[in-house]
């Protein structure tokens, strides 16, 4: 029991992602809402993030960038980073934060533990080739996030627009213009090049009304989650460890495991309306300092996605949808008249 415990207590001391999570990624025109940095995993916030963490801010809308005032973040229950806003005109927006590298120094088990638990299997297995497992490490780590969200019905490009962070996720369409059942193709740039041969993640959490379009089985559900997808996380300013999880099962690494190609592309599945988060660690070993071991660059990527509306494609258990009211009222008197004529001949 207490062994279970002690490496238990490892995988929550691993690391914690950060993302950008709005209570809705649809949202309307000049509508007020809240922005939340999320540091955990995509359900839980751990921590929050000093302002004065942030080397950028922005948010990119109808062609211009915009720096966030590092004065109107707000944080909630010392868990979760937020920002009150205004949506202003419609379009498809791009929100970034990207955060100051940090140290962190760990045992030689705690750092392999979390190399697995974080899906850093590349790592992992250099370690295991080189014959390092028993080499504790001090880690620089700095996280670069993204969101994309949609206000109105007009799409525009900004969803496009390179932040020019460290690592970058960057959608090769617009998300607005995909919808369940589809996939979208994504690059992943690294200090503004290509980076192949990349471990991705991708993962969604859908509503109690998401439409299935596939059986993959990449996905996976959240109990009481509901279609406004009211979730957020924010990042840990002082270390990337947990400090509490209640699933012992779960693992950064659900969902979909993926590699970018040599042009640094791969393709997401879409398969049921939700929130989607992508995910990815680039780690390498550092080898021209005294102090460090290895360096990583954190990213990932957030955006919701629905069903299209139309005759083929939103579909429901009700075949009587389409038939007009007035119709049935017809049949019905049709079939009382015939009823009575029978009735009255029997007798």
């Amino acid at each position: 029991m207490r062994k279970t415990f002690y490496l238990l207590f490892i995988i929550l001391l691993c690391s914690h992602d950060l993302y950008i999570k709005l209570d809705a990624y649809f949202l309307q025109p000049n509508q007020e809402a809240t922005l939340s940095l999320y540091n955990g995993t995509f359900e839980k916030s751990e921590n929050t993030i000093a302002p004065d963490r942030m080397l950028d801010a922005s948010v990119v809308a109808n062609g211009k960038r915009m720096a966030i005032d590092s004065n109107q973040w707000k944080n909630q229950d010392s868990t979760i980073t937020q920002l009150p806003f205004n949506t202003g005109e419609a379009g498809t927006y791009v929100v970034g934060v990207s955060t100051k590298a940090r140290n962190i120094e760990l045992t030689a088990e705690k750092f392999n533990s979390y190399l697995e638990h974080d899906g850093v299997l590349d790592m992992l297995e250099k370690r295991k080739k080189d014959s390092l497992l028993d080499t504790d490490a001090v880690e620089s780590y700095e996280k670069h996030v993204k969101a994309i969200y949609q206000v109105g019905e007009t799409r525009t490009a900004d969803w496009s627009t390179v932040l020019g962070y460290p690592i970058e996720f960057i959608p090769q369409v617009n998300p607005y213009e995909k919808y369940s059942g589809e996939t979208l193709e994504v690059q992943l740039l690294l200090d503004g090049k290509t980076l192949p041969n990349q471990l991705v993640f991708a993962d969604f959490l859908k509503g109690a009304h998401a439409h299935t379009h596939n059986g993959d089985g990449d996905e996976h559900e959240v109990d009481g989650e509901k279609h406004s997808h009211g979730h957020t996380h924010s990042d840990d300013e002082n270390s990337h460890s947990h400090e509490s999880e209640k699933d012992e099962t779960h693992t950064h690494t659900n969902g979909q495991q993926l590699r970018t190609d040599e042009q640094g592309m791969f393709t997401v599945n879409l398969p049921e309306d939700g929130i989607y988060f992508l995910r990815t660690i680039h780690m390498t070993s550092v080898t021209d300092s005294d102090e460090l071991t290895h360096r990583s660059k954190w990213a990932t990527l957030t955006f919701e996605v629905s069903h299209k509306h139309g005759s083929d494609t939103h579909t429901h258990d009700d075949d009587h949808k389409d038939i007009p009211t007035w119709v049935f009222v017809l049949g019905s008197l049709l079939v009382i008249g015939l009823l009575f004529l029978i009735f009255r001949k029997g007798k």
